[in-house]
């Protein structure tokens, strides 16, 4: 997910009444819901690197309790910064370390959980098992989701204006009702695109959409409608996408919504062995390797040598523009797509993630 839901996860995780048992609760808990995303440093040693390690161990079970003592560390020096303490209201809690861990353990696991719920994937078990999960019923970002977390925590402030206005007494503690009702929405928006997926997947499987036996199919999810997917069926010979309604069990594809699997020529053998290719191929789940042929440079890359060949990677889970809902043809440029120039020896002569070289 993006970082501000994670943010405001651990924000509402905290005011939904583990700040009442130590001081600090809701700082740690907001800063160690985010902190598995510091694997974005990686990306300063060049794009491939960044996206191998991008949600690698940062991101895994093994680490959430290292990231959970780290950020009670960096707390702990916040406290001790402290110049001048401020006055204690009475009845607010003393810091309890030991509780502060925990928490933050509690917040490093739920960025895990967000991530999870989303096409990208999450390798919890690595480096044990690097096998990627994804459950998919979510965008990178849930506008719905976004607005009751933070609505969540606004509100609360507004109200309190109000309530300073006609001079009655400031709660000790405020916000825990909205906190925890955003979190009851999240559970609940989860589980609405969790059916929906299932049923887009299921009028897909019983239809004779695809006409060749499916050997793989997933749902990938709409920002902003969750009764609109985005369903890729891999087949022996081809891809096939399309739009399902869960609405109204309506289902839209045709012969343009093919793809064929591309011929494994040299430059795409080559291509494939290279460090680009263990990693792309290790994440992808309905990859899609293409021989463009001779002097075929990317966009915005430098031109290739003409006798070197250009092999691009895709992943069909991104074929799509999320942001064009409802139609049955929307392709949209692959942010996640990678390309490499081969040359007359099957050489890899250079790497591109993203538009952008690896050095």
């Amino acid at each position: 997910m993006d970082p501000l839901t994670h943010f405001l996860t651990g924000a509402n995780l905290g005011r939904s009444g583990f700040n009442r048992k130590t001081a600090y609760a809701t700082l740690a808990m907001t800063l160690a819901a985010e902190a598995p995303d510091l694997d974005i440093f990686w990306g300063f040693r060049g794009p491939l690197a960044g996206f191998e390690h991008h949600r690698g161990i940062t991101h895994t079970f093994i680490a959430a309790p290292v990231i959970a003592l780290v950020t009670t560390a960096v707390v702990w020096l916040v406290h001790k910064a402290r110049r001048k303490p401020e006055r204690a209201r009475p009845g607010l809690p003393p810091p309890r370390w030991t509780l502060i861990w925990v928490f933050a353990l509690i917040a490093a696991l739920s960025h895990i959980l967000l991530d999870y719920t989303n096409n990208y994937g999450v390798r919890p078990f690595f480096p044990f098992n690097p096998r990627w999960y994804q459950w998919g019923i979510v965008w990178i970002v849930d506008p719905y989701l976004l607005l009751a977390l933070i609505g969540a925590l606004i509100l609360p402030w507004i109200f309190g204006l109000t309530d300073r206005e006609i001079g009655a007494r400031r709660p000790l503690f405020r916000g825990r009702a909205w906190s925890i009702a955003a979190l009851i929405f999240m559970v609940l928006s989860w589980s609405v695109r969790n059916a929906e997926k299932s049923h887009a997947l299921e009028l897909v499987r019983n239809s004779s959409v695809v006409a060749q036996p499916i050997e793989k199919i997933d749902a990938e999810p709409y920002p902003f409608n969750p009764f609109l997917w985005h369903v890729v069926a891999q087949t022996r010979d081809y891809y096939q996408t399309a739009e399902v309604h869960t609405r109204n069990d309506n289902i839209e594809s045709d012969t343009a919504n093919i793809t064929y699997k591309p011929p494994v020529t040299s430059a795409v053998a080559a291509a494939k062995q290279s460090w680009l290719g263990r990693v792309y191929l290790d994440w992808s789940k309905f990859p899609l390797v293409t021989d463009l042929g001779q002097n075929a440079p990317i966009a915005d890359g430098p031109d290739p040598d003409p006798n070197w060949h250009t092999v691009q990677f895709d992943d069909m889970r991104f074929s799509y523009s999320a942001l064009h809902e409802g139609t049955s043809s929307n392709p949209g440029r692959n942010p996640l797509g990678a390309a490499a120039y081969i040359g007359p020896s099957n050489q890899v002569e250079a790497i591109f993630m993203g538009g952008r070289e690896q050095k």
